[in-house]
């Protein structure tokens, strides 16, 4: 790879630099050996030895002679070398720095306690992409890597992070490897999979990862650019592409589709642009380097040129012009801008560099000037002290220090290919994956900078199987399919979800209630019987407009209460019905409003108690007419119990017993306010709780009891002469009670909320009304329309009256 050459001119870049500096190692020259190990794994093992060794005799551990002290190596280039030579250089306690990915084995400091670790660890690159699928929040992929001893960890990892964060994997295959077989001098026949391409021609996956490095991934991308049919109809998939990919590198055809990766996304390693780098490329002079044999090598295979005669002669090639510049070779070949793996190289420089400069300041304070001779004699073991802490700011401004794993973790850059009808391309980079900061937010893109593949129309590209499930909705995963396939249901009464993909809908607090879209909870509105809406209005004005008419007629009794109608009725227990009647319509308003703790503790008790009191009334009105009737004959033994006595003993008696039943209702379960967050799904119901609910019906029950006994009394009454039949009327006001009463029990029972309140105040009412006006609006007539008939003489005037 042409491109990778600009890996030793940043070490050149570099050390001049340094050796430039003032500040940094004053007065000291450093230098560096560029080694290459020609693809042959062997050729590591012969190179590392001989650092150790003399310079002409390839012995280890023995030198001849004087030779400048190595202080560290920085490489190889793959995870294989990187292990090789770490074995080694372990037996020395050389510093290994390595500027590309590495195998995980060699984070083991156990093993490897003096490698040094300039790039991400290899899983913060899978976790990278998982963050960068997540952040466009993609589902639904498809993986091609690269086949070499490391695939099945890979896979594995990747497939088990994609699982645990919700991403499915449409199909994974293994990248096509070319077979080159010689046929004649002239003729190379290749063979690939067809399976890998069929699949990329039928897959519903808009977004592809490529993983791997880029000499096993180029056969991929040559077979893209030569296949027919894609040159026709171009992918146009979203490809995700690892840092060790490099697209616009050559291979075997210099006239790449790069159309093909239009729009595609590429993690790269982090880089930045370095004050004088670029100029330092496009003004570089071979020339000035001719006894160079690195920059021969360079200019032999960028231009097809020699800088020198003895290679022109040699091979017969060109002599060079002079006017072939690193700036006029396309990018393919050749980029000015520093890679990532160039500017981790020169942050390695440069902290070896310090490293060796705080032993150089360290000596010269012990031993003064001398201290420069000194450093010829730096065992390579004392830098690892100095390597640990080392922090500075390079030239880009970046703070530069590794980590107590030993590892200089910047994270990832992210690039947008985007190609041209003439088929170059620009990179340009739109955002960072960066592994030191929070996992919360470890994605920074600037999404309106990225130029999407043409079919998307500068859209997101959406790639899922299925379509999202939307608030308001849950997922349910097809049978036999991955989780990402599935199809989507609103959720159930009662329920919600409020995000994308929910797998099951929740239930609201119980003060809050869904929306009709069922994708949030909306808090519910309290719900009383309030005196401000129409049926509180109209309880509240029934209620004192039968108190009032109940006053009235007390008032009209107590004016004309020397008139027969009224003497003959016992105004005692008329006055004390009426005023028990007045207090019934009262307590109706007790029941409306917002409960409070009085309210609920007063308003059953005090019903069934002036209800019980009202009955006791009627009660003894009707035993004392039928009595009164009974002692008016000849030697009748009744006449003793007539009078008030027997009536006073049956209201104090009655009455008693009620209190009693509330008195211990109220002691050891009392009623409470409290909130029904059930009944209604969008109200909560404020009400009072009843505390032993048997109680109130125990109420209910003794008063539908006197109700049943004053009935029945009245009945029994009711041919007792005209002039003197209340009877009949109490019969009446009873019926009446009674029929309000039994219809109260499932009109109650069925209600719930206020209007179960608005039924207890209703009854409360009528039953009221009826005691009072069949009781008492004929005497109301006689006495305000019929002044006449309340007349003694008119009262005893019954034929049948002796």
């Amino acid at each position: 790879m042409l491109k990778n050459f600009q890996h030793a001119f940043a070490i050149n870049f570099a050390v001049n630099e340094i050796n430039k500096n003032p500040k940094l190692l004053p007065n000291i020259t450093i230098g560096y050996h560029i080694y290459d190990n020609f693809l042959d794994e062997k050729m590591n093992y012969d190179i590392i030895l001989t650092r150790p060794s003399s310079q002409k005799e390839r012995f280890p551990n023995f030198r001849c002679g004087r030779q400048y002290q190595m202080s560290a190596v920085v490489g190889g280039l793959s995870s294989d070398v990187h292990m090789q030579i770490a074995t080694i250089l372990g037996l020395y306690k050389l510093p290994q720095l390595s500027y590309s990915s590495v195998d995980p084995a060699l984070r083991d400091k156990t093993r490897f306690p003096f490698f040094y670790q300039m790039v991400p660890a290899e899983a913060s690159q899978y976790e990278g992409i998982v963050h960068l699928i997540r952040y466009f929040r993609w589902t639904w992929v498809g993986l091609i890597v690269s086949y070499d001893n490391t695939t099945p960890e890979v896979l594995g990892s990747l497939k088990s992070l994609f699982s645990r964060n919700g991403i499915c994997v449409a199909f994974t295959k293994i990248a096509p490897g070319l077979i080159i077989e010689r046929v004649n001098e002239t003729t190379n026949q290749m063979f690939y999979e067809n399976d890998t391409l069929a699949v990329l021609s039928m897959t519903k996956a808009n977004v592809i990862i490529a993983y791997g490095k880029t000499s096993l991934m180029q056969p991929l991308q040559f077979i893209l650019t030569v296949h027919e049919p894609f040159k026709k109809r171009p992918l146009e998939n979203v490809w995700v592409i690892s840092a060790h990919f490099d697209l616009t590198s050559p291979f075997l055809h210099t006239n790449w589709n790069f159309k093909l990766f239009h729009g595609s996304l590429s993690m790269v390693m982090h880089g930045n642009e370095v004050p004088g780098f670029r100029n330092f490329l496009q003004t570089f002079n071979p020339y000035q380097h001719q006894n160079d044999a690195f920059i021969q090598i360079v200019w032999l295979s960028m231009f097809q040129c020699s800088i020198t005669n003895s290679v022109m002669t040699l091979i017969n090639i060109k002599n060079c012009t002079g006017e072939e510049m690193l700036g006029s070779l396309p990018e393919t070949m050749f980029e000015l801008d520093m890679s990532g793996e160039s500017y981790t190289i020169y942050n390695g420089i440069y902290a070896l560099a310090h490293a060796l400069h705080d032993i150089y300041s360290s000596r010269k304070s012990l031993v003064g000037q001398r201290a420069r001779l000194d450093l010829q004699t730096v065992e390579p073991w004392e830098l690892h002290s100095h390597m640990r802490k080392v922090r500075f700011n390079n030239s880009s401004g970046e703070e530069i220090f590794l980590n107590e794993n030993m590892e200089l973790s910047m994270g990832y850059d992210i690039v947008n290919m985007v190609t041209f009808p003439n088929n170059t391309f620009r990179k340009v980079k739109v955002g960072r994956i960066n592994s030191q900061v929070s996992s919360d937010q470890p994605v920074n893109i600037k999404e309106h900078t990225i130029t999407w593949p043409n079919k998307f129309n500068q859209t997101l590209p959406p790639s899922m199987c299925s379509e999202r499930c939307y608030p308001g909705y849950h997922k349910k995963v097809r049978d036999g399919e991955p989780p990402c396939c599935h199809d989507c249901f609103q959720c159930p009464e009662g329920t919600i979800s409020n995000q994308t993909d929910a797998r099951k809908c929740e239930k609201c607090p119980e003060h809050e209630y869904p929306n009709k879209n069922k994708n949030k909870c909306i808090p519910k509105a309290t719900s009383f019987l309030v005196y401000n809406e129409f049926l509180g209005i109209s309880l509240a004005s029934a209620g004192l407009s039968l108190a009032l008419l109940a006053a009235l007629v007390l008032g009209t009794f107590i004016r004309h209460q020397n008139t027969p109608i009224v003497k003959a009725n016992n105004r005692d227990l008329t006055y004390l019905l009426l005023i028990s009647l007045l207090l019934c319509f009262l307590c109706s308003l007790l029941f409306i409003g917002r409960p409070s703790k009085v309210t609920c503790f007063l308003r059953q008790a005090a019903f069934g108690n002036v209800f019980s009191l009202a009955l006791s009334c009627v009660l003894a009105k009707t035993i004392t007419v039928v009595l009164a009737f009974m002692a008016i004959k000849p030697g009748s033994k009744m006449r003793k119990w007539v009078g008030k006595r027997l009536s006073n003993y049956i209201i104090f008696l009655c009455s008693l017993i009620q209190i009693g039943i509330c008195a211990f209702w109220l002691v050891t379960s009392p009623p409470f306010p409290d909130l029904d967050m059930t009944t209604h799904p969008k109200e909560i119901v404020v009400q009072c709780n009843e505390g032993m609910g048997a109680m109130f019906y125990t109420i209910l029950g003794y008063i539908g009891f006197q109700a049943i006994v004053s009935f029945t009394v009245a009945f029994l009454a009711r041919k007792l002469p005209d002039s003197f039949n209340e009877a009949k009327f109490i019969t009446f006001s009873m019926l009446v009670f009674c029929s309000v009463w039994i219809s109260f029990i499932p009109a109650y029972l069925s209600t719930k909320g206020k209007y179960m309140v608005a039924v207890e105040i209703f009854s409360i009412l009528a039953s009221g009304a009826g005691l009072l006006g069949c009781i008492f609006v004929p005497k109301m007539y006689i006495i305000i329309l019929k002044p006449e008939m309340n007349t003694r003489d008119q009262f005893f005037k019954k034929k049948d009256f002796h």
